[in-house]
C-alpha cells in the first residue's frame, strides 16, 4: 500500500503509527484478500472485531463523562446512535476512507468505496488498528476529535437515530415489546454476499430489506417497518 496515502490518514487522525502492517490490514476488504491469495487473515474482519469493542469502550467513557447526568438507559440509546453504521459511515466519509481501501475488481466495480456498511467496518478496523499500534489513549483521542461534531448534535438534540434504535423505542412505547429481524436468504460468494432480512413483530412481517451485511439488510428492514407504521399514524 503506498505509503503517502497510510501518512495522509495518520495525519488526519493525529497519531504517529509504529506498526504499518495493522493499518494496511484494516484498510483491506476481504474481497481484495481473497482475489489476490493473501490468507483467511489479511482482511480487515478480525480487526474489526477489536475496533467495535475498543469503539464502544470509548464512546461510553465520553458519553459517560459528558452527560454525568443522564440514567443508563439514555446513555445506552446515545451509544447506540453514535456507533450505529449511518454515524460510522459519515466519519469514514470525512477521512475519504474510501478512497484508501484494498478493494477486489468486482467489489470496487459495484460501489464498494461507498458502501456505507463497508465504511462503517473500516473506521472500526482502523481503531482497532490503533489500539494494537498505540494503546487505548491514542484510541480515546481519536474518537474524541472524529465524535465531536456528533456529540454536540447529540447534545442539542439533532443527531438522527439510525432505523433499528428508533424502532425499538416506537415499538417499545406503542406495543411494549421489540421487533425481531431475521435473516431470511443470503446469496453470492462469500466476500460478497447479500443478505435478505426481514423485521418481525407480533408475528407479522412489517419490512423487508437487503444489503451486503446483515446490519445493512436489518437496517433497511427496519426502515420500511417504521415508514409503514408512522404513516399510519
Amino acid at each position: 500500500m503506498d505509503r503517502k496515502i497510510l501518512q495522509d490518514l495518520a495525519e488526519q487522525l493525529e497519531i504517529i503509527p509504529t506498526t504499518l502492517c495493522y493499518y494496511q490490514q484494516a484498510l483491506t476488504h476481504s474481497s481484495f484478500a481473497h482475489e489476490h491469495n493473501l490468507g483467511s487473515n489479511a482482511h480487515n474482519e478480525r480487526l474489526e472485531f477489536l475496533g467495535d469493542a475498543v469503539l464502544e469502550l470509548a464512546v461510553s467513557e465520553s458519553l459517560y463523562l459528558r452527560f454525568p447526568d443522564f440514567p443508563e438507559g439514555k446513555l445506552t440509546r446515545f451509544r447506540a446512535v453514535l456507533v450505529c453504521e449511518e454515524s460510522l459511515s459519515l466519519l469514514a466519509n470525512q477521512l475519504c476512507l474510501g478512497a484508501c481501501l484494498r478493494l477486489g475488481k468486482g467489489e470496487a466495480a459495484s460501489g464498494g468505496r461507498q458502501r456505507p456498511s463497508l465504511l462503517a467496518d473500516a473506521f472500526e478496523a482502523l481503531l482497532g488498528a490503533v489500539y494494537l499500534d498505540l494503546g487505548f489513549d491514542p484510541v480515546r483521542k481519536v474518537v474524541e476529535k472524529q465524535f465531536a461534531p456528533l456529540l454536540d448534535s447529540l447534545a442539542n438534540g439533532c443527531l438522527r437515530h439510525d432505523y433499528k434504535t428508533m424502532m425499538q423505542e416506537y415499538c417499545q412505547a406503542a406495543f411494549s415489546t421489540t421487533p425481531e429481524y431475521q435473516i431470511v436468504s443470503e446469496h453470492g460468494p462469500d466476500h460478497s454476499k447479500i443478505f435478505v432480512a426481514q423485521l418481525v413483530l407480533h408475528g407479522k412481517v412489517l419490512g423487508e430489506g437487503s444489503g451486503r451485511s446483515k446490519k445493512e439488510a436489518e437496517q433497511e428492514a427496519a426502515r420500511q417497518a417504521y415508514m409503514f407504521l408512522t404513516r399510519k399514524e
